[in-house]
């Protein structure tokens, strides 16, 4: 139990953020073609869309990295950040 006015892990908080984006992901794929409530998976994405090749002979790597913001993405980060607040 955290008493108030102690230091907090900072590994928790970030637990909770990537909770947060995966929930509201998947709540925005889900209600994506709903009418009402497509506005939840309007955003943008960011990223390499083609993946950065490293190709030395032996080993051949491949770098991708995207990213995509949502509304429902967003507001699960924030209710991540109020629950781990009320902690």
């Amino acid at each position: 139990m955290i008493l108030r006015g102690q230091p907090r892990n900072v590994w928790v908080l970030v637990l909770f953020i990537l909770a947060g984006v995966v929930l509201g992901g998947f709540i925005g794929s889900i209600f994506a073609d709903v009418p009402a409530l497509s506005w939840l998976s309007y955003g943008n994405t960011f990223g390499l869309s083609s993946p950065l090749v490293l190709d030395i002979g032996v080993l051949t790597l491949q770098f991708a990295l995207t990213i995509r913001f949502t509304v429902a993405g967003i507001i699960g980060i924030s209710i991540a950040i109020l629950i781990y607040r009320k902690l």
